[in-house]
């Protein structure tokens, strides 16, 4: 029987980006979000996706869901102030985050998503519209990151698994241009 976990639009690049952490010996760690009410993002997709690859544990330092404005305060770095300036997901937001939890968990990258899944948007915004993400990947020499958009509209779980998959890729190019000396 095969799984339907992780789904099957995650699994080329996953593989990818594992084989590539365990042949380096280097270390991730992930900053996912998931907002309450509409604005649901990945959600523990991607730490779930990567640690359904046996030997996991000699890649993945750990991760985080961070559900509420709150969480963020308590775990990923956030101040008052960022919360109360919040308004939606963008590239600062998860640049931060991503540094924040590399930092913390001592990893090697750390990729940070969040976005709108939907159904509903969030606000009036682009970036509050259902089918955004914004992704970033810190490592010791700097942050890369991306905002983009899936097209699947208020998709909920198409949005979410294919947030995943655009994290998985921004996470394997970062990889790849460490690798080859460039700076973020």
């Amino acid at each position: 029987m095969t799984s339907d976990f992780p789904p099957s639009s995650i699994r080329p690049v996953l593989n990818e980006v594992t084989s590539l952490l365990t042949s380096r010996n280097e270390t991730i760690s992930i900053a996912e979000t998931a907002k309450q009410k509409t604005a649901k993002a990945a959600g523990g997709i991607i730490s779930a996706s990567l640690l359904s690859v046996p030997g996991a544990s000699k890649f993945y330092r750990g991760g985080l869901t961070l559900y509420t404005l709150e969480s963020r305060i308590q775990f990923a770095g956030w101040t008052e102030e960022n919360k109360k300036n919040y308004d939606g997901p963008t590239k600062e937001v998860v640049s931060g985050l991503a540094k924040n939890v590399r930092e913390r968990l001592g990893s090697t990258y750390c990729l940070a998503e969040s976005g709108t899944a939907g159904p509903g948007a969030s606000g009036k915004s682009p970036n509050r519209t259902p089918d955004f993400v914004a992704l970033a990947v810190a490592t010791e020499e700097g942050v890369l990151s991306v905002e983009e958009t899936t097209g699947m509209r208020g998709d909920r779980e198409k949005n979410m698994v294919e947030f995943a998959r655009l994290g998985l890729g921004l996470l394997k190019r970062a990889i790849l241009e460490r690798g080859e000396g460039s700076k973020m």
